[in-house]
């Protein structure tokens, strides 16, 4: 068996967040039409307990984030660089527009927000892949 490594530990949590981050979302957003006909209050109440884990890997993103960039010590200037920095937009980006979300009062505020921050997840996704 190969050794456990603090790497291996760093990368095991950042993937294991982005896996809640993003995938809750999406598997969220596809319950949605489910719940509604449950309940009206339904989406909003299950919407609030997965905010109590999403949050959590949120802030688990940003802290194994912070630690991979400590770790790679990227040259800033280069296409590896630049794409880690786009990538940073993004998650500045999901974040923001999922706190939106979650406070949003009307519909189109949901629906904007909610694609918003689904779409940004995505685009973090990729860019990650392509680092």
């Amino acid at each position: 068996m190969l050794p456990v490594t603090w790497t291996t530990v760093r990368l095991f949590l950042h993937v294991l967040a982005a896996t809640v981050w993003v995938g809750g979302q999406l598997t969220l957003a596809a319950l949605v039409p489910a719940l509604r006909g449950a309940g009206p209050d339904v989406p909003r109440t299950a919407a609030q307990a997965f905010n109590r884990v999403a949050w959590v890997a949120y802030g688990v993103l940003i802290f194994t984030g912070l630690w991979n960039i400590m770790v790679i010590e990227p040259t800033w200037d280069s296409a590896y660089g630049r794409t880690l920095m786009l990538k940073l937009v993004f998650v500045v980006l999901s974040g923001v527009t999922a706190f939106l979300h979650a406070r949003a009062k009307s519909r189109v505020g949901l629906a904007v927000f909610g694609a918003a921050s689904g779409i940004s997840a995505l685009a973090i996704i990729f860019l990650a892949v392509q680092l």
